[in-house]
C-alpha cells in the first residue's frame, strides 16, 4: 500500500488486499441454484462491512444454541466440512470461503446429506473474525491452504500475525487447531508462526504429523497431492 492509498474504504471497512480466487469456470445450473436458493439462508449473520458498519459481534446462541461451533477456513469444495457436520450432528460448524465455485460445491453437499448444523460465509475471513465474539470457537481447521510458493508472498498465508492474531483471539482456551498441508515450506511456517501467535503444538512422535486424524476424510486436494507424490502433513495445536 502506497503512502496515498486510503486505509479504510468509505464503508469504514480497512483496506485488506485480497489476492486468491474468487469465481473459477461457469457455474452449472443447479450450483447457480444452490446460491440462489440456499446461500441467505446459511448465512451466519451480517459479516460484511456494508451489513455491519458498527461490526456487532454475531449472536452464536441465536445460530447454533448451546452447541460447541467449530470453524472451518478454506473449505474448498466442502467434502470434510460436510463430513464433520454429519457426523457431528451436537456441533455447529461455519464455513468460510471467497471461492465461489467451492461455495455452490458446498451447498449441494449441504442438500445431499441434510446437515442442519451449519453456517457458511461466502467471503474474507478476516472479515469474519472482525465480528466472532472473543473465545467463541471451540476448534479449527486450516486444511490444504493456499501455498502461495513464491518466498516474496508468503506473508499473504493464513499462518502470518495478519490472520493469527484475530484468530487466537476468537479461539476458546485449550480449543484445538488442525492443519493440513503438503507443503514442506508451509509446515515449516506454520510451525514458526503458530506457536508464536499462542499455541503449544501437540506432535510427540513422527506419527503425531505424518498420519491424519482419526475423523479425518481425505479431500479433492490432498488426493491430488498423493498423485503428485507429495506427502501430506497433519499438525495440531492447542491454544493456549
Amino acid at each position: 500500500m502506497t503512502k496515498d492509498t486510503p486505509s479504510h474504504h468509505k464503508s469504514g471497512a480497512p483496506w485488506r488486499n485480497f489476492y486468491g480466487r474468487l469465481k473459477g469456470k461457469h457455474l452449472r445450473e443447479s450450483q447457480q441454484g444452490y446460491l440462489e436458493e440456499d446461500l441467505t439462508a446459511l448465512s451466519p449473520g451480517a459479516v460484511s462491512w456494508e451489513d455491519n458498519p458498527d461490526r456487532s459481534p454475531l449472536d452464536l446462541t441465536a445460530l447454533f444454541g448451546d452447541k460447541p461451533v467449530w470453524l472451518e477456513t478454506g473449505f474448498g469444495g466442502g467434502e470434510h466440512m460436510v463430513h464433520q457436520a454429519a457426523s457431528n450432528p451436537d456441533i455447529g460448524i461455519i464455513g468460510c470461503e471467497p471461492y465461489i465455485n467451492g461455495v455452490a460445491m458446498l451447498l449441494g453437499k449441504i442438500r445431499q446429506a441434510g446437515c442442519e448444523n451449519v453456517a457458511v460465509h461466502p467471503g474474507d475471513v478476516r472479515d469474519l473474525f472482525d465480528v466472532l465474539p472473543d473465545e467463541s470457537i471451540d476448534k479449527a481447521f486450516l486444511l490444504y491452504p493456499d501455498p502461495w510458493p513464491k518466498k516474496k508472498h508468503h506473508r499473504r498465508r493464513f499462518v502470518t500475525p495478519e490472520y493469527l492474531e484475530p484468530f487466537y483471539r476468537v479461539l476458546k482456551p485449550g480449543a484445538e487447531f488442525r492443519v493440513a498441508t503438503d507443503i514442506p515450506d508451509y509446515v515449516r511456517q506454520t510451525l514458526e508462526e503458530v506457536p508464536r501467535a499462542g499455541f503449544e503444538w501437540l506432535g510427540e512422535r513422527p506419527a503425531d504429523w505424518r498420519e491424519p486424524w482419526g475423523d479425518w476424510i481425505s479431500t479433492r486436494y490432498e488426493q491430488k497431492a498423493l498423485r503428485e507424490d507429495r506427502t501430506p502433513h497433519y499438525l495440531t495445536f492447542r491454544r493456549i
